[in-house]
């Protein structure tokens, strides 16, 4: 993004659109903690089928294409699956995926000090890469 006669515009192979307010403001708003993405970089170095999505105003890690992890602001998302969920929820510093205002059963929150040591990071992202492997591949589109 950048500035051009007064107005905020967004360049895209060589061609500029202009950028709303509203829209400069999402995407500002879209930060998540990149410390922590680096920590899960390293985590999940070597799996194999691993990429990351922008997505949920954060970053999701998926594995094979299915949302194994990420983050929203400064919190880890972990999918745990339907079966897993009470299990997640009953660790301390987990709650409810409320993303929508509607819990997400088999996702679930992590507050910072849930995962402040590498080893509990790695439990968390270990959870969700059990369930995740789980799921049957996904159909290339």
């Amino acid at each position: 993004m950048e500035q051009c006669g007064g107005a905020l515009y967004y360049s895209r192979q060589m061609s500029c659109y202009q950028v709303s307010a509203k829209h400069v403001e999402k995407r500002i708003n879209m930060a998540f903690d990149e410390g922590l993405a680096e920590r899960i970089r390293e985590a999940l170095e070597g799996e194999v089928g691993l990429s990351e999505r922008r997505m949920f105003g954060g970053l999701c890690f998926m594995l094979h294409g299915h949302m194994c992890a990420g983050i929203v602001k400064e919190e880890l998302m972990i999918r745990v699956g339907p079966d897993g969920h009470d299990t997640a929820l009953a660790e301390p510093h987990a709650r409810p995926m409320d993303f929508t205002g509607k819990p997400m059963r088999g996702m679930v929150y992590v507050e910072a000090e849930g995962f402040a040591e590498d080893s509990d990071l790695e439990a968390w992202l270990d959870r969700a890469r059990e369930f995740v492997k789980t799921l049957p591949p996904k159909k290339k589109k």
